[in-house]
């Protein structure tokens, strides 16, 4: 685990993806995040049965884990001990919920006046759509993303959550940010972040399409664009190709292939004939690369230095070459759940992280933390916590 944040101190009051993942971007960076769950737990943990799903594992690792019941006195009280000393808290609960618990921005930024207080919510916290449930699927379809991403003829959900963990990953960003400025000023702030928002925002490129061309943008605009392709081979696999703007790389192609007449081609000589007629060489590609196995298309890729990468399933990732070298694949600390997962993505100054800390079994820290507070410490240490190496 990286040390940059190390000394910050978070609570995480997150549950499935958006919190959690804020709260593991911070905890990656060395963060010391503690989770409170209710008894029941992070409906997360038993996405899939019992109470360490794979989906918990992926957002919560070097974490610990404290259960608190806010509706009992005796634990309110633990919790605003803790927020008095925290540098970040984190929620994404509907709103309202918050206020109901007695952990509104408000109250809890005059426990701690320099408190970074995240809140994320679906819509916003204000406005016609507040009251309603949001999920990964409903801030994809209304933020405009999917429309770009999405083949009318035959639609279907992308497969990861993708604006669950895009919001956390904004929500992470205006934090640090958050940090930063009361470096400068001693006070903390009121970070928000919507799925809305954070979508809207992702999806940035084709809203100033729109708004410089007047032209709604498709799903179809950016391959076309990018000329970009996803293409069968002989023995049934994927290969993606990327031409771009630079000629050289369609010129690429065409050695390749050893098809000199895609080249002459008049449909096809330039840039712009490539983009308008996008279908149509699609089909002239996509015949010239079911000839042949996977195998042979990636030495004749290579060997013309076109921008090209098969498909890989996830089982290639782990024994890709280069994510081999980048030593992105490290081991799990911890006697519990998945052994190995995928490091933090950013190094600093040449150091990486090298394994990280499991998630933790519920209320794993729970005890350890509250015996630490009973006697009067300001915030529970990491005693006994698995430290993962840098370097």
């Amino acid at each position: 685990m990286n040390s940059t944040l190390a000394g910050i101190r978070v609570v995480e009051q997150g549950t499935f993806i958006t919190g959690p993942c804020a709260g593991m971007m911070l905890a990656d960076l060395g963060a010391d995040v503690i989770k409170i769950e209710s008894p029941e737990g992070d409906p997360y943990r038993s996405y899939q049965g019992g109470q360490y799903s794979p989906h918990f594992q992926a957002y919560n690792r070097n974490k610990r884990s404290l259960v608190l019941d806010l509706k009992s006195a005796a634990d309110r009280e633990l919790f605003d001990q803790m927020i008095h000393q925290a540098d970040v808290f984190i929620q994404n609960f509907r709103p309202g919920t918050v206020e109901r618990l007695g952990a509104g921005a408000a109250r809890l930024q005059q426990i701690n006046p320099r408190l970074v207080y995240c809140s994320i919510s679906g819509f916003g916290s204000s406005g016609p759509y507040t009251e309603r449930p949001s999920y990964d699927s409903v801030a994809q379809a209304l933020s405009g993303f999917l429309s770009v991403v999405v083949d009318y003829q035959r639609p279907q959900f992308l497969g990861p959550a993708l604006a669950d963990a895009i919001t956390g990953l904004y929500a992470s960003y205006g934090i640090l940010a958050a940090l930063v400025q009361r470096g400068r000023t001693a006070r903390g702030a009121l970070v928000e972040v919507s799925m809305l928002e954070a979508m809207a925002h992702f999806a940035v490129e084709p809203f100033a399409a729109f708004f410089t061309l007047g032209q709604t943008p498709t799903s179809a605009d950016r391959p076309r664009l990018a000329q970009a392709y996803i293409l069968r081979t002989a023995d049934h696999r994927l290969i993606a190709i990327h031409l771009s703007s630079l000629e050289k790389f369609w010129q690429g192609l065409v050695a390749a292939l050893e098809a000199p007449e895609l080249a002459a081609d008049p449909r096809f000589n330039t840039r712009l004939g490539r983009i308008a007629e996008y279908e149509t060489l699609r089909v002239e590609l996509d015949d010239r690369f079911a000839r042949q196995p996977l195998a042979h298309w990636v030495e004749r890729l290579q060997a013309n230095d076109v921008p090209y990468a098969p498909i890989n399933r996830i089982d290639d990732v782990v024994n890709d070459p280069q994510v081999e070298h980048l030593g992105l694949i490290v081991p799990v600390d911890g006697p519990h759940g998945a052994k190995r997962a995928v490091r933090p993505a950013v190094q600093f100054s040449g150091a990486r992280a090298h394994s990280v800390r499991a998630a933790p079994l519920l209320n794993e820290h729970g005890a350890a933390i509250r015996a630490e507070l009973a006697s009067g410490a300001a915030w529970p240490s990491l005693t006994g916590a698995v430290s993962a190496d840098v370097g």
